[in-house]
């Protein structure tokens, strides 16, 4: 796996990539999981844009 940037100037967009460390410890049977969550943080983020 790629390293992971430290900081992409978002804090809301931060949190979620720093969950995506998780996976590391994680089998990869549950790796979806953290996958589905991510992408879910992303999208409201993006929505929130639409809200500004």
């Amino acid at each position: 796996m790629s390293a992971l940037p430290e900081e992409t100037g978002d804090e809301r967009v931060d949190a979620v990539v720093a969950g995506l460390g998780r996976l590391a410890g994680l089998p990869v049977s549950e790796h979806v999981a953290v996958f589905d969550e991510a992408f879910a943080g992303l999208e409201a983020t993006l929505a929130a844009v639409d809200d500004q």
